[in-house]
C-alpha cells in the first residue's frame, strides 16, 4: 500500500464505526474468475446483469429507447408509474393513485390469478422475460419498479451464489435469543431469574380463551368430555400483538394463530437482541426453522368474516414462511413437527442448513399456545395428566405430564 492508499483507508475506517477492519488488497478479476466465490467475498464481485428483453417487441423498444433519455431518478419514477398502472388495470381501480407503493401486494388484493396477470401484463410492456412470483419476490409496487429498473438497464449486481461452501467443522454460535414462557417471563433474563430464584410458573387455566372453566374439570379420569387438572403453564397474554407493526391488517391478525403472531415478535426481538437490524436482512440468505405441534386456533373462529384468512391462519406450514416473507428472508424456511420434540429437532436441521451452506444466519426455535384445552380432555382419557399441572421429573411422586406454553427463538 502508498502512503496515499494507507491514509485514505485510515479515513475510512474511522468512518465506519465498525470496531474492527482490515485493509487486502484483492484482485478481483482472479476472484470473479473462480468456479465458487467464498461467502466473505461474494458482494465484491460485480457483474453486469443480462437483459432478458423479448427479441421484436416493438412496445418494449419504444419503452426502452424512452426510459434511455432520461436521467437514473426519473427512469425509477416511471417505472413505478408504470407498475403503479398495471396494478390498477389487473385489479379494476379508476387510476395509480388508489395503488399505495409502499403497500404489500397482498394488502391490495392480490392473488395467485391477478399476480400471474400483472406478469403477463408487465411482460408484454416491458419485453421483459417475469417468473410467475414476482410479485412474491418484489411484494409492493416500489421493488417491483426497481427490480425491472434494474433488468432492463443492466444495473450492476452481485453474482448469485447458489450454496454457500460447507463448514462441516465450524461450530454453530448463539448470537441472540429471546423468550416468553409461564410465570411472567418475557425475556432469557427473566427465564434466568425464574430458575436461580426457583419460582413456580403453574397456574389455573386461562380465563380469556373462551373455555367452559366450570363445565371443563372433573375429578374423575373416566368422564368423558373433561380433564381431571386445571392447571398448567400459561401465556395468558397470548392474544396481546400490534398488527400494524408487521403490517397485517386487524382482521387478517384476529384470523391468525397466536402462535404465528408470537413467532414473528420472537424472531424480530431474537434478531435485535443480536445487535442486527432486521430490516437489514431482506434479501439475505436466513432460514427459518420453528417447531409448531397445534394447530386448534381455526376451530375457534366461526365467522364468514375471517374466510381467506383463517386457513393459511391456523396452518402449522405457514408460520416459519409468514416470518421469512415478513421479514424479506430468503433462507429455507421449515416447520417442524415432531411433538414435543419440535423446537430440538428444528435446532438441529438449523445447524445443518448452516453447515451445508444453505444459509448463512438461522433462526430456529418453536412455540405452544393450547387455544382449545382438547390436548387436556384427551391426556385426561389416558390417565397420562399429573393432577396438580406440575411434572415431577425423576421423583418418586411423578404423576403425569404437566402440559405448558411458550415460545423461544435462537440467531
Amino acid at each position: 500500500l502508498s502512503v496515499e492508499q494507507g491514509v485514505a483507508l485510515y479515513d475510512a475506517a474511522l468512518a465506519t464505526g465498525e470496531a474492527l477492519v482490515v485493509p487486502v488488497n484483492l484482485d478481483l478479476g482472479a476472484l470473479r474468475g473462480q468456479a465458487e466465490v467464498p461467502h466473505l467475498l461474494r458482494a465484491l464481485i460485480r457483474t453486469r446483469a443480462r437483459r432478458s428483453a423479448v427479441a421484436g417487441s416493438v412496445t418494449a423498444t419504444g419503452l426502452l429507447a424512452r426510459l434511455a433519455a432520461l436521467t437514473e431518478a426519473a427512469r425509477q419514477e416511471q417505472l413505478l408509474d408504470l407498475v403503479r398502472g398495471q396494478v390498477a388495470l389487473v385489479l379494476g381501480h379508476a387510476g395509480v393513485t388508489a395503488v399505495d407503493p409502499a403497500s404489500p401486494f397482498r394488502e391490495l388484493g392480490f392473488d395467485s390469478l391477478t399476480a400471474v396477470e400483472l406478469r403477463n401484463q408487465l411482460s408484454a410492456v416491458t419485453g421483459l422475460r417475469l417468473t410467475a412470483t414476482l410479485i412474491f419476490d418484489y411484494p409492493t409496487a416500489a421493488e417491483l419498479a426497481g427490480h425491472l429498473h434494474d433488468e432492463l438497464f443492466g444495473i450492476e449486481s452481485a453474482v448469485a451464489v447458489r450454496s454457500l461452501p460447507s463448514v462441516a467443522d465450524d461450530p454453530i454460535v448463539v448470537v441472540g435469543m429471546s423468550c416468553r414462557y409461564p410465570g411472567g417471563v418475557a425475556s432469557p433474563e427473566d427465564l434466568w431469574r425464574l430458575v436461580t430464584e426457583g419460582a413456580d410458573a403453574v397456574s389455573g387455566f386461562p380465563t380469556n380463551r373462551g373455555w367452559d372453566l366450570d363445565g371443563l374439570y372433573d375429578s374423575d379420569p373416566g368422564h368423558a368430555g373433561t380433564s381431571y387438572t386445571r392447571h398448567g403453564g400459561f401465556l395468558h397474554d397470548a392474544g396481546a400483538f400490534d398488527p400494524a407493526f408487521f403490517g397485517m391488517s386487524p382482521r387478517e391478525a384476529m384470523a391468525t394463530d397466536s402462535q404465528q403472531r408470537l413467532l414473528l415478535e420472537a424472531s424480530w426481538e431474537a434478531i435485535e437482541r443480536s445487535g442486527i437490524d432486521p430490516m437489514s436482512l431482506r434479501g439475505s440468505a436466513t432460514g427459518v426453522f420453528a417447531g409448531v405441534m397445534y394447530n386448534d386456533y381455526g376451530t375457534t373462529l366461526n365467522s364468514k368474516q375471517f374466510e381467506g384468512h383463517q386457513g393459511q391462519g391456523s396452518a402449522g406450514s405457514v408460520a416459519s414462511g409468514r416470518v421469512s416473507y415478513t421479514l424479506g428472508l430468503e433462507g429455507p424456511a421449515m416447520t417442524v413437527d415432531t411433538a414435543c420434540s419440535s423446537s430440538l429437532v428444528a435446532m438441529h436441521l438449523a445447524a445443518q442448513a448452516l453447515r451445508s451452506g444453505e444459509c448463512s444466519l438461522a433462526l430456529a426455535g418453536g412455540v405452544t399456545v393450547m387455544s382449545t384445552p382438547g390436548t387436556f380432555v384427551e391426556f385426561s382419557r389416558q390417565r397420562g395428566l399429573s393432577a396438580d399441572g406440575r411434572c415431577k421429573a425423576f421423583s418418586e411422586s411423578a404423576d403425569g405430564v404437566g402440559w405448558s406454553e411458550g415460545v423461544g427463538m435462537l440467531v
